[in-house]
């Protein structure tokens, strides 16, 4: 794979808010060939211009075929309720989870070494309102980092008591969506990582695929939208306490200078949640991709797509280009 990757303005518009005509912005990939000898060297680099416009999403599209709201709800196996959330065992272990990854406080102050002196005392309560469908998370607190290329990213990190509900709903959800991701996806999944990818497109390269599309789909996690994103995860949901409580986290707020600001889209990156949702709204694209006969690598919101020449470079990067911005699955990549 190119070590050295060009600034990143690749937003992508998968889910993203169907309401911005005022703040379209210009979308960038780039097309690189990749000498297998001296790989950080680039023999050349093809921009291409992708404008997000204004659209509206009445349904998704999975390799040219319409895919129904309800889609993998037949199995009751696949939809385990809340009761399996606040179930005791699953709890510890999301309990152990959260104080073993420790992390910096929400907006109530309370550490993770608090979080147990805290459940003591309110999570009777707390674990009553859950199958109540009434438990209302509170917001995320703000954090800016930077990033390695270069300006900021946000974060969004909810309390402790919230992360340990988000990481009780993943270790419930997560081994049920992962089995259909794809096998080229390797972000945020167990028993998966950036070693892998790598590995994975080193072969890619030496099969002879040097030409490298790559896409980076930046601020995608500032910009999801979350119509779209609840319909995609409510076709393995049938439970509508799971699906109410998910909403609530995207909607739950964010907490910048003392003051609430209300969220319409995004699933700010800090929770446990967050990685998973990423994945299950880009496992559309995924498909997509594998439904065209395309090699690539996915990592969370960098995607790389190998093939063998430039010119099928330019004519994968102008239909992904189109993909992206129709959000269908017409024509030919």
């Amino acid at each position: 794979m190119v070590t050295k990757k060009p600034e990143k303005s690749a937003e992508a518009i998968v889910g993203c808010s169907t309401d911005r005509r005022a703040e379209q912005k210009k979308r960038k990939g780039t097309l690189s060939f990749v000498n297998e000898a001296a790989p950080e060297k680039r023999v050349e680099t093809l921009k291409v211009d992708l404008w997000a416009g204004r659209r509206k999403r009445t349904g998704t599209r999975v390799n040219g075929a319409n895919v129904p709201a309800g889609e993998g709800k037949s199995n009751p196996e696949n939809h385990p309720r809340m009761e399996a959330v606040v179930e005791r065992q699953n709890l510890l272990r999301a309990l152990a989870a959260v104080e073993r990854n420790q992390g910096a406080a929400g907006v109530d102050g309370v550490s993770t070494r608090e979080l147990r002196p805290l459940l003591r005392s309110r999570w009777a309560e707390i674990k009553a309102s859950l199958p109540a469908g009434t438990y209302q998370p509170a917001p995320v607190r703000r954090v800016e980092i930077p990033k390695s290329g270069g300006g900021r990213r946000l974060l969004g990190i909810p309390t402790v008591v919230d992360r340990l509900i988000q990481q009780a709903v993943h270790q419930v959800r997560s081994p049920i969506w992962d089995k259909n991701f794809s096998a080229h996806s390797y972000g945020f999944r167990p028993g998966r990582g950036a070693r892998d990818a790598v590995k994975a497109a080193q072969s890619h390269v030496q099969s002879g695929k040097r030409w490298v599309v790559d896409m980076d789909l930046e601020k995608f996690f500032d910009r999801v939208n979350h119509d779209v994103l609840r319909a995609r995860v409510a076709r393995r949901v049938q439970d509508a306490r799971v699906l109410k409580l998910i909403r609530r986290y995207l909607q739950s707020g964010v907490m910048v200078g003392g003051l609430v600001e209300a969220r319409t889209e995004g699933t700010p990156q800090g929770g446990p949640l967050s990685p998973l949702l990423s994945n299950i709204l880009l496992d559309d694209l995924d498909k997509e991709l594998e439904g065209r006969g395309h090699t690539f690598c996915r990592y969370a919101e960098d995607c790389n797509i190998y093939v063998r020449s430039k010119r099928a470079g330019e004519r994968v990067m102008a239909s992904v280009g189109q993909l992206l911005l129709s959000g269908g699955s017409e024509g030919s990549v």
